[in-house]
């Protein structure tokens, strides 16, 4: 959920370019490439036909850039582990919980996130999507005694059949948790041992990649053995009949959420919350699960989903349940620090 550190000069050319777009009364949404689909806030096209221009990133530091460089959405939809950053530059306004129609459904593991809290009933992110990041891996080309943990994907019988996801959050921090190092507060001895740990496995790789497609088509295809993905990737490959697995490393799973931040200059602040409040209704949340495998935000949607369905996706309809047993990706406090190592690492250093 990522292409990382576009040319600052490029940035600032395509939020010029993308200005006029902004001031002409439809909503500007910045989002993740694939969470634009209509069927997820149906409300609100029905309340305001074409009142809506989108654009789309493929990770959220690429989102930050952007930002930072200039371009003005009126609403952006990052993750949680990254809203501090935003925050620090001074880019995002207060959302009021009281306009928020289902705020009171939202599970309360993400109401209560420390940094999304802005005070007097108000917070930085409105939680909407909420899953999993960890290795698919197909059944037939793994051995069948093969240890659900991490390191598979740094086992050299794979070499050469193995993908990881090219942002910091992802890979780096499994390279911590593996080495035992804390990946949201790393010492500069705690950072040379997860670059050490990251170079061992670079080798190893086909590529560092945020194009789930291409990765799903190289599983499909057999090139691929084993890969990070997101929860909507075997969803995607299991519907096609291809024999992959979603691991449960014994490390445990990353858990990620993401949701929805008010610009600071944002122009259409009604529009922003009809939007969020119809991506808030429980049939948004339905076609989140049902659709990509991932968890919706709100109690109401999971009431929709049959718990057979659930279940197939391995899918706790209690959130709090899957945060007792896998990793929560929240703030790391040496993001731009680990960035720039992780950079390096990719390029051959």
């Amino acid at each position: 959920m990522k292409q990382e550190f576009l040319l600052t000069t490029s940035l600032a050319a395509l939020a010029m370019l993308a200005a006029p777009a902004l001031a002409d009364g439809k909503l500007a949404y910045f989002t993740w490439s694939g969470y634009e689909l209509p069927v997820f806030h149906e409300g609100y096209t029905a309340a305001h036909p074409d009142a809506l221009d989108v654009s789309v990133f493929g990770d959220d530091d690429d989102a930050f850039t952007k930002v930072k460089a200039g371009f003005h959405p009126d609403l952006a939809h990052p993750c949680y582990d990254k809203i501090a950053r935003w925050n620090a530059e001074g880019l995002l306004q207060p959302i009021d919980t009281s306009r928020i129609k289902n705020w009171n459904h939202i599970f309360k593991v993400f109401r209560e996130l420390p940094d999304i809290q802005a005070g007097d009933g108000k917070v930085w992110m409105v939680p909407w999507d909420w899953g999993n990041t960890s290795i698919l891996y197909r059944t037939d080309m793994v051995a069948p005694d093969a240890e659900m943990s991490w390191n598979m994907l740094w086992d050299p019988q794979y070499a050469g059949r193995l993908a990881t996801i090219d942002a910091v959050h992802d890979t780096p921090l499994v390279a911590a948790v593996l080495t035992g190092v804390n990946p949201f507060d790393m010492s500069d001895a705690d950072l040379e041992t997860v670059a050490n740990k990251l170079r061992e496995q670079r080798p190893l790789l086909t590529t560092y990649t945020t194009d789930m497609t291409s990765i799903e088509q190289s599983l499909a295809s057999g090139e691929l053995a084993a890969a990070m993905t997101w929860n909507a990737s075997a969803v995607a490959l299991k519907a096609q009949g291809v024999p992959v697995e979603f691991m449960n490393p014994k490390e445990g799973m990353l858990t990620w959420t993401c949701g929805f931040v008010m610009l600071k200059d944002a122009q259409n602040v009604d529009l922003a919350y009809d939007f969020i409040n119809a991506r808030l209704d429980a049939n948004s949340g339905k076609h989140l699960i049902e659709d990509y495998g991932y968890g919706a935000s709100t109690d109401s949607a999971f009431a929709e989903v049959p718990a057979e369905t659930l279940d197939e996706l391995k899918l706790p309809a209690d959130p709090q349940k899957m945060l007792e047993t896998t990793i929560f990706t929240g703030p790391m406090k040496q993001n731009d620090a680990l960035a720039k190592m992780f950079e390096r690492i990719k390029a051959g250093g």
